[in-house]
């Protein structure tokens, strides 16, 4: 197996996830990102094995999941394979959540359509009328 010898700066890093480096620098610091390997001159040098996790974290934010449920889930990683089911069980749930989101989205959008029907509808009744 090849060592992985790719280090990103925290500002490649940023650019890459859309995530700013204060984001990284908190997610670090709260537990959510293990600690980063860092150069001689101190700073930070991300590998491609970091960067994964981070893209993880960064789909489970943006799928809705709060963040005191993404500390739990890497807590159970830092653990080790005894938390595997937990983590699992952990990524059910939410994803339950994620399908009861999008089908609410989906219950909604269909109100927003229809509503755009109507008034298509009705801007075509006054163009007859006005002719």
């Amino acid at each position: 197996m090849q060592a992985d010898l790719t280090e990103l700066t925290i500002q490649e890093v940023a650019e890459n996830t859309g995530l700013t480096a204060h984001t990284l620098r908190y997610y670090e610091r709260i537990g959510l990102i293990f600690p980063i390997n860092r150069a001689e001159s101190g700073h930070r040098r991300y590998c491609s094995r970091d960067l994964d996790w981070i893209r993880f974290l960064t789909c489970l934010r943006k799928t809705g999941m709060p963040v005191r449920e993404m500390k739990r889930f890497a807590e159970l990683v830092e653990q080790g394979d005894s938390t595997i089911t937990q983590r699992r069980a952990l990524l059910e749930t939410h994803r339950r959540r994620i399908l009861n989101t999008i089908r609410e989205l989906q219950a909604n959008l269909s109100a927003v359509e229809w509503k755009i029907n109507y008034y298509s509808d009705l801007e075509a009744e006054y163009r007859i009328a006005d002719d």
